[in-house]
């Protein structure tokens, strides 16, 4: 079973059923019931057109549900409109889906959870760890947008900034975790900013652009994590770096400031310097307090301490370090590596090693262990 053809053929799936006048809620649970269906049934029988198959189930699913509702009679129209069978719709619904998904029935952080759910292809947990929040609370958040907007009919577009937030989020989750949607996201960040002319969404390609530059040089040939100071530069994309940065710059010069531009001038910096030792860390705090400024987020409070240890010493990036909560994924990896800078190897491999217990995937938490493994190597024991 490919599971990345049917990833990439559901929000295909998805946008011809709202097109032909299903309600989104009840259109994404007719899909879902079609992908169970052909996890069981293609791998002894393979359709011919695999989008085709699955438009057909999933309308006859949303069918037999119209018929069994309550509401049966407002949607008989619907129920005698079944079109017959043949090749589906090769029109790209991806992105009109995403706004249709920021409806202004919800709230911002529900409308880009059931677009990360519905459309973007992850999974519940997947969500939930980009919120910072448990599963639980992520699977209620979902089920409550989903009642929300039951029987309404998703003919508005929504907000440009909650799209940008779930394709940010999309992003990330396949940058660095177990799916990979990265390329799509950077596909469907070019279509919104060839349709709408805004300097965040031209800050958020550019930071994407960026990002997905050093993605060779992530992973060594084993799989293992890479950081970034240890990075063969010579595997970067230049012509990537060199497209992101000339967009950066052309949206920093319309002097509107927003947090996407303000993390791709970040990536430019890092992009920019010829070794890790060249980079201008100092620069990169002051973009950080721009950050800080513009969302008061604590992840970004944390890569600021980092950076702070970078540009001013060790021991002010563990004051900055000091000032957050210590349960914020990844605290104590960065307080490993600035006690390790600080020269502190005791301290710093004891929390390498609590860091690998809390790590959100494996090969995190391998190289934390090695961290931990190759310093306590160095203290004799």
């Amino acid at each position: 079973m490919d599971e990345a053809l049917l990833r990439s053929l559901t929000p295909g799936v998805l946008g011809i059923l709202v097109r032909r006048g299903a309600d989104f809620a009840a259109a994404e649970d007719a899909v879902q019931d079609a992908l169970v269906e052909a996890v069981r049934v293609w791998p002894e029988d393979p359709p011919r057109d695999a989008k085709g198959w699955l438009v057909t189930v999933a309308w006859r699913r949303f069918l037999d549900a119209t018929r069994a509702d309550t509401a049966r009679r407002r949607r008989e129209d619907l129920v005698e409109e079944e079109p017959a069978a043949g090749p589906a719709s090769a029109v790209d619904d991806t992105l009109r889906l995403y706004f249709l998904c920021a409806h202004p029935s919800l709230t911002p952080s529900s409308a880009v959870a059931l677009t990360l759910r519905a459309v973007g292809g992850l999974t519940t947990r997947q969500i939930a760890r980009a919120y910072l929040v448990p599963e639980a609370t992520m699977a209620q958040r979902i089920s409550r947008a989903k009642r929300t907007v039951s029987g309404v009919r998703f003919d508005r577009p929504g907000d440009v900034a909650t799209v940008l937030r779930v394709l940010y989020l999309v992003f990330n989750e396949g940058y660095s975790g177990d799916v990979d949607l990265a390329a799509e996201a950077i596909r469907l960040t070019r279509q919104l900013a060839a349709r709408v002319d805004h300097p965040e969404v031209a800050g958020l390609l550019a930071l994407m652009l960026l990002h997905h530059a050093r993605r060779a040089a992530r992973t060594g040939p084993d799989g293992s994590l890479v950081p970034l100071a240890d990075q063969d530069r010579s595997r970067w994309d230049t012509a990537s770096i060199a497209e992101g940065v000339a967009i950066l710059q052309a949206a920093l010069a319309r002097d509107r400031l927003g947090e996407f531009q303000a993390q791709a001038a970040v990536a430019a910096l890092h992009a920019d310097a010829p070794s890790a030792e060249d980079t201008d860390w100092v620069q990169i705090v002051e973009w950080y307090d721009e950050l800080v400024r513009l969302t008061d987020n604590p992840v970004v409070r944390l890569n600021r301490a980092v950076a702070v240890g970078e540009a001013d010493g060790p021991r002010a990036g563990l004051a900055a370090l000091a000032a957050l909560d210590d349960s914020l994924p990844r605290h104590t990896a960065a307080a490993a590596y600035l006690h390790e800078r600080d020269g502190d190897l005791t301290t710093a491999a004891r929390l390498y090693a609590e860091a690998a217990h809390k790590a959100p995937d494996l090969a995190e938490r391998d190289h934390l262990t090695r961290q931990a493994a190759r310093l306590n190597a160095r203290l004799g024991r």
